[in-house]
């Protein structure tokens, strides 16, 4: 039987350069590493190729705290000991006081499936690297136990990151790498229909129209995403706007623009719009 393959889903509007990418990735068996503004679907990617693909799928969210260790596994000595005050049976076996992270979760699955080590860029810059012999070898040593964990298969790896910080070289070369553009107003229209059945045609083009202007601005600092205009839209329509309502006052604004001098910078170029 012919090997499925990731078309987006559902919800999830893939181009198709990202597809091929993704297939890159399964083919040659590396990481993939995502990057893009925010808004562009990084996170939800993974998500999308779990569902298109019928696997689970393992989240690790990385956090500026975040160390390799904690997605390989992490051996509760506080519980042990706490057990051992109280008699608790088993106390010896020290596997039982093994929890394995989310890496370890993954690698510990019986069918193939997904793991999306979420904003890696958050975490120092030891992270990535500390993570090299893992993601080369797909296992890891557990010395409390004296046992290696290894992949029965190897995990489809998506990763993504806000490029904060710069990634090392030798991560990157392990890598397959995509950047997610903006979408423009086609594709745009293409996922705003994922997420409304029969949304007015003339309602939708203003508010595209004044979408796309306000993101033209360069002096705008936080430009509106994705994820935003959807919101906005569903608040145009809760809220019984006329489409024409959009083009004259920008109704509920601050679902869209988030920051005082990017809604000053609107307003003093309104006249342009």
């Amino acid at each position: 039987m012919a090997e499925m393959k990731f078309t987006g889903s559902k919800e999830y509007v893939a181009s198709p350069e990202l597809m091929s990418a993704v297939e890159v990735a399964r083919a040659l068996e590396k990481p993939l590493l995502i990057k893009g503004e925010p808004g562009t679907g990084k996170t939800m990617l993974a998500q999308a190729i779990s569902e298109s693909l019928g696997m689970k799928l393992f989240i690790w969210n990385i956090k500026s705290t975040t160390k390799a260790q904690d997605g390989l596994y992490v051996y509760d000595t506080i519980q042990r000991l706490y057990d051992s005050q109280f008699g608790v049976e088993g106390v010896d076996d020290i596997a039982r006081y093994i929890k394995l992270g989310k890496l370890g979760e993954a690698f510990s699955s019986e069918e193939q499936v997904i793991l999306l080590i979420d904003e890696i860029d958050k975490a120092d810059l030891e992270f990535p690297n500390d993570l090299l012999w893992e993601l080369d070898k797909m296992e890891f040593y557990i010395h409390e136990t004296k046992e290696t964990i290894k992949a029965k298969t190897r995990p489809i790896v998506i990763i993504t990151s806000n490029a904060e910080k710069e990634l090392p070289d030798a991560f990157l070369r392990r890598c397959i790498f995509h950047y997610i553009n903006f979408p423009e107003k086609e594709e745009m229209e293409e996922i705003v229909g994922v997420h409304f059945d029969n949304i007015d045609e003339k309602l939708l083009k203003y508010a595209m129209d004044a979408f796309y202007w306000i993101r033209s601005m360069k002096e705008v600092r936080k430009k509106p995403s994705t994820s935003e205009l959807i919101d906005w839209l569903q608040a145009l329509i809760l809220g019984g706007i006329e489409p024409e309502r959009i083009k004259e006052q920008l109704p509920y604004i601050g679902v869209l623009v988030k920051k005082d001098e990017d809604l000053n910078i609107i307003k003093k170029n309104r006249n342009l719009y």
